[in-house]
């Protein structure tokens, strides 16, 4: 058996699939990864085969593209970006996958992969890492650049959410999903969202207290908990100047907008500005230096990528976009978080955290100097906020989602007869 593995997006989307796939090779797996051309050195370091789906170049146009970071217009830039991948991805899968010898486990983004079960007949497993990729009319998620009150029925933001698929999401992406089908004389798509879910199998995750199971849901998710795969990005350690600067002081406050933004240089100022009133350190952690001042206070520091696992138990609060794969780090450290949203599913992880009791959340309106500290003054005095990142700590620790995933993949596969 060989487990094709396939993975389109940033760090958030692709780091999960790095560690199944290092838990496939320890388990003695046939195992390979395709996924964009940035992450071939992190594969390389675990000892990964690795396929990459465009160029570096590719990579970098498409986390520059400002409209990626709208709250509204981000969805349209992001889907139509996405979809131009699915030929590609599809004839890698075809070219090394065999009917009976192989399984796919791709991720939501990775259409090719859904092209090639229909086409190919092959096993497909859908991989989910948030919930906002679960539609529902019990529980529907909140939706990105649309500021409907907390009290909205979730049948109305199911409704709206439907608008979405047919006004914004369809438009962005079936047209070349479909021309691409045509060609191999499949039927076109309806709706993606519907769509994306494999009818074998669909994995998500995230546990189900973070997001319970609703009636109607696929039939085939199953929930198997956050993938805490942080030591497989750029580095798995602190570096010498971080763990010097963690020595020197108070526990820090912790600022990222997420490893993909190319548009936070504003978020890090007010970062710096919230520091100063507050008297309190800050580590910055920011792909690309551009977004940074050059010139920093002795009591901040600025460092590319830094693995939140080891990070966040040494500091006193995280500050950031509200990605999935940050949100889940910092409840795994018992970190208080304060979220300030961007798009896609950040608005929805910022509320299932207030909801949790976890952390607080500040739109990039409001995140102002003044009322940034004022926000991080009540979180890091509060001590129900204190209590419930205590509990929820404890909740997650001993708990491995990645071997959860890799169980459910091996129980997927199919067999060779004897």
């Amino acid at each position: 058996m060989r487990i094709h593995l396939v993975a389109i997006g940033s760090h958030g989307d692709v780091l999960p699939f790095l560690a199944i796939g290092a838990e496939f090779l320890r388990r003695g797996q046939d195992v390979i990864l395709a996924a964009p051309a940035p992450f071939a050195d992190h594969a390389a370091r675990i000892g990964l085969p690795f396929h990459s789906l465009g160029d570096n170049c590719d990579y970098r146009r498409i986390t520059a593209d400002p409209e990626l970071w709208h709250p509204r217009r981000g969805a349209a830039a992001l889907f139509g970006n996405m979809a131009a991948a699915t030929e590609q991805t599809y004839r890698w899968i075809a070219a090394n996958a065999r009917k009976g010898h192989s399984i796919v486990v791709a991720s939501t983004l990775a259409f090719g992969a859904r092209v090639a079960q229909e086409k190919l007949r092959l096993p497909v497993i859908t991989i989910h890492a948030m919930p906002l990729l679960m539609e529902s009319r019990y529980a529907s998620p909140i939706l990105p650049g649309v500021p409907l009150p907390a009290w909205t029925p979730s049948r109305v933001r199911h409704w709206v959410g439907r608008g979405a698929d047919k006004y914004v999401i369809g438009p962005a992406a079936l047209p070349t999903i479909n021309a691409f089908r045509q060609e191999l004389g499949l039927n076109p798509v309806r709706r993606l969202r519907y769509w994306w879910n494999s009818p074998s199998r669909v994995l998500l995750l995230f546990p189900d207290w973070f997001a319970a199971s609703q009636p109607d849901w696929p039939q085939q998710a199953r929930h198997v908990g956050f993938p805490i795969a942080d030591r497989f990005g750029d580095t798995d350690r602190l570096g010498p100047r971080l763990t010097r600067f963690l020595r020197g002081g108070d526990a820090p406050l912790v600022f990222t907008y997420g490893s993909a933004m190319r548009q936070a240089s504003g978020f890090f100022r007010t970062a710096l500005a919230i520091c100063e009133r507050l008297g309190r350190r800050g580590v910055l952690l920011a792909p690309e230096h551009g977004q940074v001042p050059e010139s920093l206070p002795d009591n901040l520091i600025h460092v590319p990528y830094a693995p939140l696992s080891v990070l966040l138990p040494r500091s006193a609060a995280l500050i950031h976009h509200g990605g999935i794969g940050t949100v889940a780090q910092a409840l795994a450290a018992g970190t208080p978080q304060m979220i300030v949203p961007v798009a896609f599913d950040h608005f929805d992880e910022a509320a299932r955290v207030k909801r949790l009791g976890a952390g607080m959340s500040l739109s990039r309106r409001r995140f102002t100097p003044a009322r940034g500290a004022r926000r991080l003054r009540r979180l890091l005095a509060s001590a129900e906020v204190a209590r419930a990142c205590g509990d929820l700590r404890l909740r997650l620790d001993g708990l491995d989602g990645v071997g959860a995933a890799c169980d459910a993949i091996e129980q997927m596969a199919p067999r060779r007869r004897r």
